[in-house]
């Protein structure tokens, strides 16, 4: 039990580090990203491991490492090169 946490929490830490690495741009602080990282990892692994049970290790690091995913992407701001332009005018005038 105490090996399948930590290798949850490793999980999330390779996980964390991989969105670092590659979008550090669009993602606050690298404490935050690392700490939610970890902490999706070892709550997908418990959610996983008491839906399964006792004998199913790798389920559990895949449930812990589908959570940690997630829980990064919440992360995610969008890129800059994305920009709203504004509405056209409906040719409506407005009620008075």
């Amino acid at each position: 039990m105490i090996l399948e946490a930590l290798g949850s929490a490793l999980l999330g830490v390779a996980l964390a580090w991989t969105a670092v690495r590659r979008l550090s741009h669009r993602l606050p602080a690298r404490p935050l990203v690392f700490c939610t990282g970890v902490a999706g990892a070892l709550f997908g692994d418990f959610v996983t491991h008491s839906a399964l049970g006792f004998d199913t290790v790798l389920l559990s690091l895949l449930g812990a490492a589908v959570v940690s995913a997630a829980s990064l992407s919440l992360l995610l701001r969008p890129a800059r090169g994305l920009r709203r332009r504004p509405a056209p005018p409906s040719g409506r005038s407005a009620p008075a």
